[in-house]
């Protein structure tokens, strides 16, 4: 029953994703950008699920069931620093994106101030295409990771399978197929963690009970910080502001905003995004302490795998099939989006002065879903660690650039790639040295990236922009 519940389920959203096809135009302005007509509730619950998916399933639940009460942060760091990236940045980029008529991200932001920076396009097609692979191959984990548990298939077989269902997306409605199946996966996604965390709480007694049962745990679990000094502890939280704020540099995410059908629209866009977002991500994080009570033999397991087991442990049949279909279908469409960057990026980013049409640029998705597919079928590598590493450096390298534009500066071509090798050389290093322990190396890549503008722009003799 499970597995026909599972099946069941994934054809639905396949067809949604598919189903796309009616409203389909044979342009890589309709492929790469949804020709840049998709309504604000749509574009909200698209980006929110593409956001999280698999990350959050897997990765923060892992997580929370390792370490405890103290994960709270990232949720609170990170909600608040993707706030500040959207109300600073996120409308001035649709505006850009329109104006300057671009379809990915390098495009965005070679031509922002209407030059036609062709080196940095390049140097940013590359990035893109190197950091989002990896994080593509970690969505592919992801999946395999769950169904691996609950029917007991080869790893490789769900990255197979969601491979295959990347390519129908893409090739059924292109970034359209992304955002209709993002939007019914995230009303299944949240209503699905709710019911879980709900039946969870039926089985472990009354809150009260549960309490002292986490605390229990170890005498460091239910700690509202990891550490008991208030340096450390600030520097863990705003550590995750900086990450949050990372938002602006995801090209996958950032996307939706480029397709939504008016800039004056992103309050609307707004809403839909933070209220399914705090929800979501306050429900992931208390699944993720129930579970520790559920599934106490620690070391036993991968802590990633925490929510199918207790899936199968608290639910029906049926509504496991559910929860693992919407978990799967919504690691695969976030595969699939980040892939169409990669796309639009090898299309339109390494050689911007060749225009390819739109049947190169679905055999340029291909390439990259089988490269993804490699990558994933390498190792049993962590979902969480992929999508920290693949998510920071992206924000090291972009969100400084990004922010500067966005404040109405004009730096040069050089001192553009100059912020971006500082931003990632020391994100590299920071987490090459051991110094992630006390911050999360996007915190200070970012800062250097900033520092390298203001200290070029401002320095003695220097004219203010």
């Amino acid at each position: 029953m499970m597995e026909l519940s599972f099946i069941l389920f994934l054809l639905l959203f396949a067809g949604i994703g598919a189903a796309s096809v009616v409203r389909r135009k044979k342009s890589t302005d309709d492929y790469l950008i949804a020709g840049r007509n998709v309504s604000p509730w749509l574009a909200g619950l698209s980006a929110v699920a593409t956001n999280n998916s698999g990350y959050m399933f897997i990765g923060m639940i892992g997580l929370t069931y390792t370490t405890g009460l103290s994960s709270i942060w990232l949720m609170i760091g990170w909600i608040a620093g993707d706030l500040v990236a959207s109300l600073v940045i996120m409308k001035k980029v649709r505006i850009a994106s329109e104006r300057e008529n671009v379809h990915s991200f390098g495009g965005l932001l070679a031509q922002w101030n209407h030059h036609n920076f062709n080196l940095l396009r390049r140097v940013t097609g590359i990035l893109t295409i190197f950091f989002l692979g990896a994080y593509a191959a970690a969505q592919f984990t992801a999946g395999s990771k769950a169904l691996s548990v609950l029917f007991g298939w080869d790893l490789s077989t769900g990255a197979i399978i969601g491979a295959g269902m990347v390519l129908l997306y893409s090739y059924s409605g292109g970034i359209r197929a992304s955002i209709w199946t993002d939007a019914a996966q995230s009303i299944v996604m949240i209503v699905s963690m709710l019911m879980l965390m709900w039946m969870a709480t039926m089985h472990l007694g009354t809150p009260t009970e549960i309490w002292n049962d986490l605390t229990q745990v170890t005498p460091e679990y239910m700690l509202w910080f990891p550490d008991g000094t208030w340096l450390s502890s600030i520097l863990f939280v705003v550590g995750w502001v900086f990450a949050g704020f990372g938002v602006a540099g995801q090209p996958h995410i950032v996307i939706r905003y480029m397709a939504l059908d008016n800039a004056n629209h992103i309050d609307r866009f707004r809403v839909y995004y933070y209220a399914w977002f705090i929800i979501f991500y306050a429900a992931t994080v208390v699944v993720g302490l129930l579970a520790r009570l559920l599934l106490p033999e620690v070391g036993s397991f991968d802590p990633e795998l925490a929510l199918p087991m207790i899936s199968m442990q608290l639910l029906p049949e049926a509504m496991v099939g559910l929860m693992l279909a919407g978990l799967f279908a919504a690691t695969i469409s976030t595969a699939d989006s980040l892939i169409l960057s990669c796309s639009a990026s090898i299309t339109r980013d390494l050689f911007p002065d060749f225009k390819p049409g739109y049947e190169v640029t679905k055999i340029a998705t291909a390439v990259v879903v089988l490269a993804a597919l490699g990558f994933s079928l390498s190792g049993n590598k962590s979902v969480f660690a992929l999508v920290l590493i693949a998510w920071g450096l992206l924000a090291a390298a972009f969100v400084p650039l990004l922010t500067i534009y966005a404040l109405g500066k004009k730096p040069s071509e050089k001192m553009a790639l100059a912020m971006m090798g500082a931003g990632v050389t020391t994100f590299l290093l920071w987490r090459e040295l051991g110094f992630s322990s006390l911050v999360y190396e996007i915190m200070p890549a970012m800062i250097t990236g900033f520092l390298v503008f203001f200290l070029e722009r401002y320095m003695p003799g220097k004219n203010s922009p």
